[in-house]
């Protein structure tokens, strides 16, 4: 029987590859999980499918693995990304993991004048995307990118990318319908901080060309939660969920 063990390495995977791993990696697969020279797991690199892999050596400084045949091929999500305003730091993180298992291809923290988390580090965040992909059996790990300013991002915004912001004011407007609001990829969806975005904020948005606004239902949803429904109906819209 396989090893449900899976492991992210940064070298590229083909049939007899030898994989080096990492001290930390070598310490979860021999101290956590207890594996041994010889036995197998099921190794990733984010762009050429799972592998079954051979443990060739270990240690505490490291080790090596041989990859023997795939087992999986590489499956991409749709291009869609996730933009945020960084909150506290354990829902922060459940943003991160919870879009890597969704199946997002970027995932972008954005400060707004509400923002109540002006800093992240950005390295521990790519450490919960890359374990989220292992848990769930995934093959892609999305980029965590650099913390920037809504401003920035705007003036910086990609051509023929679709914006779609989640504007809670929305949920207010007896009128609002969301008919034709999931545009489709290439798109990214913008979930505003805990205290909503200011007028500023919104009206700039409402203005842009490609920006879309949405409501996610007659109810204020807290931004992890908002961020979980809204990519969640665009990937049942838009995505490969279907």
């Amino acid at each position: 029987m396989d090893s449900k063990v899976r492991l992210h390495v940064a070298q590229a995977t083909h049939e007899g590859q030898s994989v080096e791993v990492s001290r930390e990696q070598a310490h979860y697969l021999s101290g956590v999980m207890r594996l041994s020279p010889g036995d197998t797991l099921t190794v990733f690199d984010g762009a050429n499918g799972a592998w079954r892999a051979r443990i060739a050596s270990a240690s505490k400084r490291g080790g090596a693995l041989i990859c023997e045949d795939q087992v999986a091929p590489q499956r991409n999500p749709p291009d869609i990304w996730l933009c945020f305003a960084p909150i506290k730091k354990a829902r922060t993180d459940f943003i991160v993991e919870k879009a890597t298992e969704l199946g997002v291809a970027r995932i972008q923290p954005v400060t707004t004048r509400f923002t109540n988390s002006e800093r992240i580090r950005r390295d521990r965040l790519q450490a919960h995307a890359v374990e989220a992909s292992e848990q769930c059996g995934g093959t892609y790990v999305p980029e965590v990118a650099d913390l920037v300013s809504l401003d920035r991002m705007l003036h910086d915004w990609p051509e023929g990318r679709a914006l779609i912001f989640c504007d809670e004011t929305l949920s207010d407007d007896p009128t609002w319908t969301e008919g034709g609001a999931w545009p489709p990829a290439p798109a990214a969806i913008l979930i505003g901080p805990e205290g909503g975005f200011s007028p500023e904020e919104r009206a700039r948005l409402r203005a842009l060309p490609f920006a879309h606004p949405i409501a996610l239902g007659p109810r204020i949803l807290r931004a992890d939660t908002a961020a979980v429904a809204a990519l969640s109906l665009w990937q049942s819209a838009r995505g490969d969920w279907s």
